[in-house]
């Protein structure tokens, strides 16, 4: 799967955002080492401690059906009411989930507005 492609299925994953109170839609897709792609959103709640980020969904789904490897993740997102979105880089507990089931010299984290506009980092 391409960088491009990866993003494309970020992007839908965040039309599924639930993000009433922040207003703040993010999606993210999630490659396994064998080619399997877990999307996730943001879910909010009012007390907000709850709430998930749209990376840690991602994670989330994936490792609960058994996948606990991984080479990238695509990451979108912006204010719900623009059409265009900003790049939007992994809070400090996302980025210790991937530290948990990712090597950090070769899992790429790929941050975009739109699948032609990204920069690629990798969790190092």
């Amino acid at each position: 799967m391409t960088d491009n492609e990866l993003v494309a299925k970020a992007k839908e994953a965040l039309e599924y955002s639930y993000s009433p109170y922040s207003h703040f839609a993010v999606g993210a897709a999630l490659l396994s080492t064998d080619g399997q792609v877990f999307t996730g959103c943001n879910i909010e709640s009012a007390s907000y401690t709850p709430s998930n980020c749209a990376e840690r969904t991602a994670f989330f789904k994936a490792v609960s059906e058994g996948i606990r490897e991984f080479q990238a993740i695509a990451i979108v997102g912006g204010p719900a009411d623009r059409e265009e979105l900003e790049i939007c880089a992994p809070c400090g507990v996302c980025r210790q989930v991937m530290m948990e089931f990712c090597d950090p010299e070769t899992f790429q984290i790929i941050l975009a507005k739109n699948p032609k506009d990204y920069q690629v980092y990798t969790l190092k």
